[in-house]
């Protein structure tokens, strides 16, 4: 038994290395979707048209160097090790490739066997590979571009409501339903009160749908320990960015990052584990 749940868990690593490729791939190109997609809404309801562009999306232009336009060969696009044989640099023009490519992969194949491991069931554990792979990759697009595309967190809400209902994450569906209900509402209160009183706005709209996708999958007991982490990490990792001249221009940081670590830590550890860890 061990023996094959191992055997799982291992070819669930090995997808999730080939996952993590691809997630870099939407981390980099949806956000520029979508902004080529609004500059032609906007053109359309001007009057005017938009510029023509290149076809771009998630599987066109192949993949290229952001230095030199190096189209990237399929053996430059192994997993982890592609970066390892060249080095960490451009086959063609030796510039440097991020490490966030490799430790995508890595962590999204770890995360991928770890859920393969604990979850009771391949079909349960492959639902949760699909909600670390999402929740991944909002982290890193709002750490990038301060979005969290509708394109990722309503299909992981609903995902959430499903998986709950077919009794892959062991919350009774009212609770799901509950939790992805109070997650929206509780951020949408919270945002409409600071900004009737400041005149700003503290967060945006898809905060409110990335904690209503973890209450779906988490349950609405989840949301005070989701929450309360993510705000602490949030408070201490702001504070450290601007002794650090860290911050952005206007001063702000993401909230989805500090959403989707506490989502982790629930996921991998248990909502009380939060508790615990901020000493509540």
């Amino acid at each position: 038994m061990l023996v094959s749940q191992g055997v799982d868990a291992a070819l669930a690593g090995v997808l999730g290395l080939l996952i993590g490729s691809f997630l870099n791939v939407v981390i980099y190109r949806l956000p520029k979707m979508l902004e080529q997609q609004w500059a032609a809404e906007c053109a359309s309801l001007g009057g005017g048209e938009a510029p023509a562009a290149e076809r771009f999306n998630l599987m066109v232009p192949r993949s290229r160097c952001q230095q030199c336009g190096h189209v990237i060969r399929w053996y430059e696009n192994i997993p982890v090790l592609s970066y390892l044989a060249l080095r960490g640099k451009c086959s063609a023009c030796k510039a440097p490739i991020s490490l966030r490519y490799p430790l995508v992969e890595l962590a999204t194949g770890a995360l991928f066997a770890w859920s393969v491991w604990h979850m009771p069931g391949q079909i349960a554990g492959l639902a949760w590979c699909g909600f670390a792979a999402a929740l991944l990759a909002l982290a890193l697009i709002d750490w990038d571009t301060t979005l969290l595309p509708d394109d990722v967190t309503m299909p992981l809400l609903w995902a959430g409501l499903l998986a709950s209902l077919a009794g892959f994450t062991g919350v009774p569906l009212a609770n799901a339903v509950w939790g992805a209900a109070a997650g929206y509402t509780s951020l949408w209160a919270v945002y409409w009160l600071f900004k009737l009183t400041t005149g700003k706005e503290g967060m945006g709209y898809g905060d409110f749908k990335l904690f209503a996708a973890l209450g779906a999958w988490f349950g609405w007991q989840a949301l005070i320990p989701i929450i309360l982490m993510a705000s602490v990490i949030g408070v201490i990792v702001g504070l450290v960015l601007k002794f650090n001249s860290g911050l952005r221009e206007g001063g702000y940081v993401p909230f989805g990052p500090f959403l989707a670590g506490a989502g982790f830590t629930a996921m991998l550890l248990g909502p009380d584990a939060i508790l615990r860890a901020i000493g509540l």
